[in-house]
């Protein structure tokens, strides 16, 4: 099978071995439950319930502020506390219900559900929709809406990012070898929605036993194919997995759609098949909890809302105190100061390292050795973009395409300079981003 690809990209020292042969624990949580009202792209989620309501498994707690939003459930039966601010990983306080956790894990009564082949396209996108399901590879848009394209006829390819190619993350690699039954039937959902396209799953070669599992479901679905994709990062990028598995590019004024792709990750497909085939909402996700400092790192089945201290017990605690803790990967993450803070539907791994090289480096002056520009996925010219953005020269910044970065950290790994090209690039374009939108 050829190993499809990109130009540009690294290979960072990946740390899967930590937590990749261990099978998914389930944790119940302990403490009370936080439900941040902003866990998506869009509008806001409105509470509708009140201080003092006893609520259920599976009970909505708060629906979409908008066609651009998601609805959100209690994941424990209990009492709401409050409906106050709290901190979430990004530091910022974002309102949130507090639920008191009863322990009795009481569970609504689920819709039943009508076979897949008899539900329209309305029917499912309404299911999806009210499952609250959101990308939970980390961008957090709402599901149905990348599902309702404007030309659906116009969808070719359904694609299923299985690379997970940011280094020390496991839980879609443990989600394709406990549950590739529950990945393939979320996939032939999607594909109901769209009558001309083909599903494609995408893994990255090092997940060899994951390639062979899910060429053997799909054996005989011809509508179905698995593609392996060369192991680099950024490989899981949405730009970078459409040009790999379909040759057709997309720049930063396009959607998937517009090239003709839908593209998902492998716990929202999940969240897919639950919503259709048993009618449950989102209320669990995976979360990797790994790093040198972790005593028995391995991934988590989490109740959103579950605090992050808990995952930290349940991980064995801390063999030696971490230096530096990040929400999601070392490449694409962002560091955090403070444990107490719930997991989101969007939270996929919680990194803890007895180092910190980063804030150790001493960056010099660029020595034009072109190493950014080899590693760049997106083919730009980051150590010229980084000076851009540190002087505040909007025009040239745009006139060279600065929007275009994906931000993936590439450039200042390889960079033999230690220059923090990346952050001073990515902290221009949200300017210029906040500038578009007003």
């Amino acid at each position: 099978m050829a190993r499809l690809s990109f130009r540009g990209g690294i290979h960072p020292y990946d740390g899967k071995e930590l937590s990749k042969n261990k099978p998914i624990m389930s944790v119940m949580p302990k403490g009370d439950l936080v439900y941040p009202l902003s866990q998506h792209i869009g509008a806001p989620a409105k509470p509708i319930v009140e201080k003092g309501e006893r609520v259920l498994t599976g009970q909505k707690i708060a629906e979409a502020g908008g066609f651009v939003s998601a609805p959100i459930y209690a994941t424990v039966s209990g009492t709401v506390k409050s409906i106050e601010p709290r901190r979430v990983v990004t530091g910022d306080n974002v309102m949130s219900i507090i639920l008191e956790n009863d322990g009795l894990y009481e569970e609504v009564e689920y819709p039943k559900v009508k076979p897949l082949e008899e539900m329209t396209n309305e029917e499912i996108l309404e299911c999806i929709k009210e499952a609250g399901i959101v990308g939970m590879g980390g961008a957090g848009f709402p599901t149905h809406v990348k599902l309702s394209p404007k030309e659906p006829d116009k969808i070719d390819y359904v694609i299923v990012n299985c690379a997970e190619c940011e280094p020390y993350l496991t839980s879609d690699y443990r989600r394709m070898i406990e549950e590739p039954e529950k990945l393939i039937k979320g996939l032939k959902v999607s594909l109901q929605l769209f009558a001309n396209a083909r599903g494609i799953l995408a893994v990255e070669d090092n997940k060899p036993d994951c390639i062979e599992i899910l060429k053997k479901l799909t054996k005989d679905e011809p509508r179905i194919s698995v593609k392996a994709l060369r192991t680099k990062y950024p490989q899981g990028a949405e730009r970078q997995i459409i040009y790999a598995v379909t040759g057709r590019a997309i720049n930063s004024t396009m959607l998937p759609a517009d090239a003709g792709c839908v593209v998902n990750n492998v716990d929202t497909v999940v969240a897919i098949y639950h919503a259709i085939y048993e009618g449950k909402p989102l209320m669990n996700r995976i979360v990797t909890v790994t790093g040198d400092a972790v005593a028995d790192p391995r991934n988590f089945n989490v109740r959103i809302g579950t605090n992050y201290h808990e995952l930290i017990a349940e991980a064995g605690g801390f063999i030696k105190e971490p230096v530096k803790i990040i929400s999601g990967g070392p490449m694409m993450g962002f560091g955090i100061f403070d444990l107490d803070v719930p997991t989101t539907k969007t939270a996929s791994a919680l990194l803890c390292l007895t180092q910190d090289d980063v804030s150790r480096m001493e960056p010099g002056p660029c020595i034009n050795c072109g190493r950014c520009v080899e590693a760049c996925p997106s083919r730009l010219v980051p150590n010229m973009l980084a000076t851009y953005a540190e002087h505040y020269d909007e025009e040239e910044f745009l006139s060279h395409e600065g929007l275009e970065c994906v931000e993936c950290g590439c450039c200042s790994f390889v960079c033999p300079a230690k220059r923090s090209l990346t952050q001073s690039i990515k902290s221009m374009r949200k300017i210029q981003l906040a500038k578009k939108k007003k």
